[in-house]
């Protein structure tokens, strides 16, 4: 049994946004500064977590030179009028104009609105290589401590393990995609895994082998082949070996399958073979590209539905060639900035604008001290490239709170280095009571639910 959804009528204009990374939190950010003091407008966020976190700093935030919640941010303090829902969004009636979700309780939840704004982000692109289930994924924050457990995991057993077959498998390090994320990925983790091998005596020197493969000539190539060599240079000078156009044939339970003729045993493969939309806008009736991005004009605003609108790494906008933007952070902050005024001006009926934007650079961390980017036409490397990228992502980090206790992680580690602590994230979930009669919309809307039912979903408009 199921509560029947109120009348979309309603004294205000809702307008719904879906995801809580860059995209969605920016957006509602833009869209409450613009409508403040209007009583004619909500907007509600609805996230599966309750914190924005800033992807960028999950490297260090895994590697364990950041806290890994100073690599997060409450949602909640970010807005004084925006209503935020913590709830695994489950679908979408475009129909009805209604978002369908679940709560932490289990309980269903349902609301009501006028425009809707896609910004469900991606997932790591399992699809290109066979048997990619079988590596670690890192795009959460779940991930990243997954990894730094698996880790010293690692070290332990191999500091007791007498096979020597055994041990190097144990300690081999490999990385499936070269791109900017793989690559950053394997400069942090040379560092934290040299840190962390002080502690293990048993375990040799040479020990640890890091291999990165890649498919394309050359790793980074996002970036120009001068900032790639240097990049190439700094990691292989750690011992990192780089092996270039290599197609992985498939990844088995500890092992990657280059070839027919060759296999390497790796009890860590971790995949970075790029990014796809979240597997939830599979399911929504909205015209897509070949790659399952929401397909949207320049605008921003969907190609079929009118009512919705889509940004970030789940939207093909196009640019000015026609050509789709990159799925990056800096897209999507200034995406939301466009998007939230068109939204607005397209309710008032007055002119809404495309997007338009020139990348200022690419950036790069390449762990200890090194760096490799491009700002504006400026190549930078080493340091300087290492200090540019933290300023800049230090900056995108909302409120000074959180700005201030990144700062002071990244001093204390440069004194004091990574440790071996495992961090336990298997704790059971809590039982919530279920509501008894009704569940009151803090925004003033109650919707009834009949007693004793577990499936009734809250509906609110």
């Amino acid at each position: 049994m199921t509560t029947k959804p109120p009348s979309t009528a309603s004294s205000y204009y809702h307008i719904v946004v879906l995801g809580g990374g860059f995209g969605g939190v920016y957006t509602a950010r833009h869209l409450e500064k613009l409508a403040k003091g209007r009583r004619d407008i909500r907007i509600t966020l609805i996230s599966r977590d309750n914190y924005f976190l800033m992807t960028p700093l999950l490297f260090e935030a895994g590697s364990g030179i950041l806290e890994p919640r100073h690599a997060v941010n409450p949602i909640r303090p970010l807005f004084r009028h925006v209503q935020f829902v913590e709830a695994e969004i489950t679908g979408v009636d475009f129909d009805s104009k209604q978002v369908k979700a679940k709560l932490s309780n289990d309980q269903e939840y349902a609301v009501n609105f006028d425009d809707l704004v896609i910004a469900l982000g991606s997932t790591t692109n399992t699809a290109l290589v066979k048997g990619s289930e079988n590596a670690r994924p890192f795009k959460t924050m779940a991930d990243a401590i997954g990894v730094r457990n698996h880790i010293i995991d690692c070290f332990e057993r191999a500091d007791v393990e007498l096979d020597p077959d055994r041990r190097r498998s144990l300690m081999t390090f490999v990385i499936v995609g070269g791109g900017l994320v793989g690559v950053e990925l394997i400069g942090e983790f040379t560092e934290f895994v040299a840190n962390v091998h002080k502690h293990y005596r048993n375990v040799p020197t040479d020990a640890p082998q890091f291999i990165l493969l890649d498919g394309g000539p050359r790793i980074m190539q996002e970036m120009s082949e001068d900032l790639s060599t240097y990049a190439t240079e700094v990691l292989r000078d750690r011992g990192v070996i780089i092996r270039n156009n290599v197609r992985v044939q498939a990844m088995e339970k500890g092992r990657v399958i280059v070839s027919d003729t060759e296999t390497i045993e790796a009890a860590t493969m971790i995949i970075a073979t790029g990014v796809r939309p979240s597997f939830l806008v599979d399911t929504f009736p909205v015209a897509k590209d070949r790659r399952g991005r929401i397909a949207v004009d320049a605008t921003m605003r969907s190609t079929s539905h009118p009512f919705v609108w889509a940004l970030g790494d789940n939207a093909a906008i196009p640019d000015v060639n026609g050509h789709p933007y990159p799925p990056l952070a800096q897209h999507a902050l200034r995406q939301a900035k466009v998007l939230a005024n068109n939204v607005l001006n397209a309710k008032q009926g007055k002119q809404i604008i495309p997007f338009v934007y020139s990348p200022k650079g690419t950036l790069a961390s390449l762990g200890k001290f090194k760096g490799v980017g491009k700002v504006y036409q400026f190549k930078i490397y080493g340091f300087i490239a290492w200090w540019v990228w933290r300023t800049y992502y230090l900056m995108q980090m909302p409120r000074w709170q959180r700005r201030i206790r990144i700062v002071l992680d990244w001093t204390v580690t440069l004194a004091f280095k990574n440790d071996v602590s495992k961090l336990d994230v298997s704790c059971p979930p809590v039982q919530l009571p279920e509501p008894k009669n009704a569940v009151a919309d803090p925004m003033g809307d109650v919707s009834a639910a009949p007693a004793k039912t577990e499936t009734a979903p809250a509906v609110v408009g």
